[in-house]
């Protein structure tokens, strides 16, 4: 059994609670922090950036260099005994938000780059 509750919640098929290996969990606690809305978070409102309120806001440099300094400054904030952030890319085309985030985990020092994804 791997020690981290899978992200979303749910079931997994002997109907116990999912988990999931740490290197997926730390993808999923980036995907929260990214796509979580401040005030969304009882009791941590100021919890994550806000990132599916970008998804349908006109496209221009200013937002996306805006939106990078958003996700890094928030991934640095709430994740950072976990990863160290390298970089941040997004991209956002029609009603879809791209996120690519290069980091390296602290505990391993493993480097890795996700995607995360948002939209139709």
């Amino acid at each position: 059994m791997d020690g981290f509750l899978d992200f979303p919640l749910h079931l997994d098929g002997r109907g116990r609670t999912a988990t999931t290996a740490e290197d997926e969990h730390i993808r999923d606690m980036i995907m929260q922090v990214l796509f979580t809305d401040p005030g969304e978070r009882v009791n941590r409102p100021d919890f994550g950036c806000g990132l599916k309120s970008l998804v349908f806001r006109p496209n221009s440099d200013v937002l996306a260099a805006a939106t990078q300094t958003l996700v890094k400054g928030s991934l640095q904030r709430w994740l950072q005994n976990e990863i160290q952030v390298e970089a941040v890319e997004v991209q956002a085309e029609d009603s879809r938000l791209e996120v690519t985030v290069a980091y390296s985990v602290r505990l391993t020092g493993e480097r890795r780059v996700d995607i995360f994804t948002r939209g139709a």
